[in-house]
């Protein structure tokens, strides 16, 4: 029998057997799944629902008897009332296996003992559904010895006789985690030695444990919300919160080792197999941030597909069909293989602001009341041991912290409101680089937040935020505080702070000459965000930003080049800015970015900054524009094939080139072949 991987947990998709099946092929498969489900029966396996598991098994086995006897004795001629009993047989007997392949299933037993009444009634169905088979099977019709004929009707009574209940060990740890939840949700601490107990009951022996059983709940539950199934979101939030609570408080350590096994086998199995083009919107050809799907089924980004709308088109633009509904339903599956795609490839993203994405954001309020109890009360107890435990307990602490801070707001809400930012801000001094890489880590989930933005600013963390991209003990902390600084560069008032740090620039201008790859990426938004403030564009310049922009406009990594067109798109906004990249001569290379792109987005700013150049440069620049013949060709197809903005800059350019060549001689006529069109450049 074949278990899909998909499949979800306690959902049997049985086959019921085809009406031609011959009686020796359905025996044959009868035979294989009593010995595949026989094969389950092993010690140890399963630590709850014991009783009702055995018997099913046991049960198995003496049907498995049945049927060795009937393929040895020939199964001919069986008639078709008999065929149809197997039939059933067979139907319950691959329910049965994934029943049991459930029960099994590591990480699911906290799930399992809380659905105790679904597990046990699936069990009472299934066996009482063979006992219905083997009643109205016409055994005398069947050459078989009597001992077996005898067997079957003695397994058919037991069938309907069994007692398939709630054992006292599994009842006594439901009522513990009931009584433990009531506690929560008044926002007391449970005993730790109830919880111990429930967790020895589900054999959950260490941190990893705990952890695969928290993922399991997680996925559960936004599973479930996907599906708009709101009615189990509460329990499934409640059993998080206690699982949550308990690799908290519960387990002194962590295995890490074992940790980092598991993480890349988590990142890679969504988006291996999956191109980065498959991830763009068609329109944009930017990774989809904010994905939605159209009545078509297509998926845009959503301001792009907003943006056509607007426009008055009403078709789906891939497949051109009229849109029999303009809702736009949100992707989260997209979103999340776009999020797991930009945190394997260190790519920093900004999250999507519009109100109905807040609406339908899963992660931002607590699932319910107990759920956010039990976070605060773990929160709670995290912060204590990061301010007052000793080394070993401060580094799960920021461990613990980190995980919790790493895509849900509520949890960033809770870890500021009690305290946790300060005491973080304090342990980027220790000489522990683990300590101080997962504290930054923290630090820049926090600042996606605005009361996390908020709080380390009024801590005073900037300053400790600089320092650690000076001199971090890690490369991976240096990159961490360099995004801090683009989140809290968001905000008007702390980008001018930040710039009044006398080393807050050159630090980035640093990072970005000589950083890593995701160095020079944080380094680059970075120093966008603080340029969002005209009182930094001098300080930005004067600390050589410049050459380094221009020397990464021939980076490998495209997004590199484009996001320095970008800063240097925005400092030629003032006419400073426009003469020291005039000086630094790098006109030349951002044509080259622009003919060379294919980003929208990208020639998008490359058309953007040379024409600040030119407004900003006069005559100088758009005299040598006009002696590229490769930018008036690009210049024109933009006009023509580029972005409504970009076609408009470019036409701008177009016309300030005419307007010169015209003052100065007579205009030059100089075909240039796009495409099959032929078009005339000045």
């Amino acid at each position: 029998m074949t278990h899909l991987p998909k499949r979800k947990i306690l959902s049997l998709p049985a086959v019921y057997p085809c009406e031609a099946i011959s009686p020796d092929t359905l025996l044959s498969s009868l035979i294989s799944l009593c010995h595949e489900i026989l094969a389950k029966k092993v010690l140890g396996m399963y630590p709850i629902h014991q009783r009702a598991i055995l018997e099913a098994i046991r049960e198995v086995g003496l049907l498995s008897i049945f049927f060795e006897e009937v393929n040895d004795c020939g199964f001919r001629d069986l008639p078709e009332s008999a065929v149809v009993c197997l039939s059933e047989i067979h139907f319950a007997l691959q329910k049965l296996g994934f029943l049991l392949h459930d029960c099994s299933r590591k990480g699911a037993r906290f799930w399992i003992l809380m659905r105790s009444d679904l597990v046990l009634s699936e069990f009472r169905v299934q066996i009482r559904s063979i006992a219905t088979a083997l009643d109205v099977l016409s055994l005398q019709l069947i050459d078989i010895s009597p001992e077996a004929k005898e067997l079957v009707r003695l397994l058919s009574m037991q069938a309907w006789t069994v007692e398939i209940e709630l054992s006292k060990c599994d009842d006594l740890a439901i009522r513990t985690v009931r009584s433990v939840l009531n506690q929560i949700k008044r926002g007391v601490n449970p005993d730790p030695v109830d919880l111990k107990r429930v967790l020895d009951h589900l054999q959950i022996r260490n941190w990893s444990d705990c952890d695969d059983e928290l993922s399991f709940l997680e996925q559960e539950l936004f599973s479930y919300i996907e599906e708009g199934n709101n009615n189990e979101v509460p329990f499934l939030g409640s059993l998080t919160g206690f699982m949550l609570y308990c690799r908290v408080v519960i387990f002194n350590s962590v295995d890490f080792k074992r940790v980092e096994r598991k993480e890349p086998t988590t990142q890679a199995t969504s988006i291996d197999w999956l191109s980065p083009d498959g991830l763009q919107c068609p329109i944009s050809l930017e990774l989809m941030t904010d994905p939605v799907t159209l009545s078509s089924g297509q998926t845009y980004d959503r301001a792009s597909i907003k943006r056509w709308i607007k426009s008055g088109c009403l078709t789906c633009p891939v497949t051109g069909k009229m849109l029999t509904s303009t809702e736009l339903v949100p992707n989260l599956a997209v979103r999340r293989l776009v999020e797991q795609y930009c945190q394997r490839n260190d790519i920093l993203i900004a999250e999507p602001s519009t109100k109905h994405r807040r609406t339908v954001d899963k992660t931002d309020v607590p699932f319910c009341v107990t759920s956010a109890g039990a976070i605060r009360l773990a929160v709670s107890f995290l912060v204590c041991k990061l301010s007052k435990g000793e080394i070993q307990e401060r580094r799960k602490a920021i461990y613990e912290m980190r995980k919790l801070s790493k895509s849900n707001n509520f949890h960033r809400a809770c870890l500021v409101e009690a305290d946790a930012v300060p005491w973080l801000l304090y342990v980027l001094s220790s000489s522990d680089p683990f300590i101080q890489d997962n504290a930054v880590a923290v630090l820049l989930n926090l600042s996606k937040h605005p009361s996390g933005q908020k709080a380390i600013f009024e801590s005073g963390g900037i300053g400790l935020i600089i320092d650690i991209i000076k001199c971090g003990l890690k490369v991976e902390a240096k990159q961490n505080a360099a995004a801090v600084l683009f989140y809290l560069s968001s905000v008007e008032e702390y980008r001018v702070e930040i710039g009044k740090i006398s080393e807050a620039v050159p630090t980035l201008v640093e990072l970005l000459r000589n950083g890593m790859y995701r160095g020079k990426k944080n380094a680059a938004v970075s120093l966008f965000g603080l340029l969002e403030s005209p009182e930094n564009h001098p300080k930005v310049i004067s600390a050589g930003a410049i050459p380094v922009l221009v020397s990464l406009l021939k980076c490998e990594r495209s997004d590199i080049v484009y996001d320095s067109v970008a800063i240097l798109e925005k400092i030629a906004e003032r006419p400073e800015g426009t003469k020291e990249i005039i000086k630094s001569a790098a006109i030349a290379r951002v044509v080259d970015v622009l003919g060379s792109s294919t980003s929208r987005s990208g020639k998008e700013h490359c058309v953007s900054l040379l024409l600040f150049l030119c407004k900003n440069g006069g005559d100088t620049v758009v005299s040598q524009l006009g002696r590229m013949p490769a930018l008036m060709a690009e210049l024109y197809r933009l006009v023509t094939e580029g972005t409504a903005n970009a076609g408009k800059k470019a036409r701008s350019i177009l016309d300030l080139i005419h307007n010169h060549n015209e003052a100065d001689y007579p205009v030059v006529v100089v075909p240039i072949q796009i495409h099959d069109r032929v078009i005339h450049a000045l």
